[in-house]
């Protein structure tokens, strides 16, 4: 199985990824855990380029091209080898981010992005999305927790920038029937039973493993 988790800054993805890999584990299964961008030596100097906040003159196409990169060298060095090998692949974001942030977030051109971000991926789909929703006032009251020198050149952006991503996750999530859409302000726990009641359901052969 493929798994990715989606959802603006500061929504729980990575806190409901860590159950679930290791509820996985327990089950018997072979998990890799990645991150976007990320994951690969090439892709983890990328994320360094991106993030960084001195490269705050970073233009839109280049931000989006420097992802798709990024996710191009983690499908061929990990995602596709660990799949063909029947271990379970769990992403922290995945190209449904490019579509989100720099499609509906920045403006670009979304048919154009979906055709990069094909040509990127290698057609490499996830099983399943779960898209971790929570509005931007409680993103912002999250992130009021960390000191403004944590937050990455992505994480500083406006309000009205996440409102849009926001939505555009909203859009993508109607298109796809791959997604799962979860408040995001229910507890931690609740939001990994229905994470778990969904894998199950996909995956009959983890109810027969320990």
């Amino acid at each position: 199985m493929f798994i990715t988790f989606e959802g603006i800054d500061f929504c729980g993805k990575s806190t409901q990824v860590e159950l679930l890999r290791n509820f996985l584990i327990k089950k018997g299964r072979e998990v890799i855990v990645i991150r976007e961008p990320g994951g690969t030596e090439i892709s983890e100097r990328i994320r360094d380029i991106l993030l960084d906040r001195k490269n705050s003159e970073m233009k839109m196409e280049t931000e989006f091209l420097l992802f798709s990169s990024s996710r191009s060298q983690l499908v061929r060095e990990v995602i596709l080898p660990a799949l063909k090998k029947d271990i379970i692949v769990i992403s922290d974001r995945f190209h449904d981010s490019s579509t989100a942030y720099q499609g509906y977030g920045r403006g670009l051109d979304v048919e154009k992005i979906k055709q990069i971000n094909s040509f990127a991926i290698s057609d490499v789909l996830p099983d399943v999305t779960f898209l971790i929703d929570i509005t931007v006032e409680e993103s912002l009251r999250r992130k009021s927790l960390k000191s403004h020198s944590e937050l990455d050149r992505i994480e500083i952006s406006s309000d009205n920038f996440y409102q849009k991503v926001r939505q555009g996750y909203l859009k993508i999530a109607e298109d796809e029937n791959r997604f799962v859409v979860i408040d995001g302000s229910l507890k931690i726990e609740e939001i990994h039973n229905i994470i778990i009641d969904k894998i199950m359901s996909l995956n009959r052969g983890l109810n027969n493993e320990n």
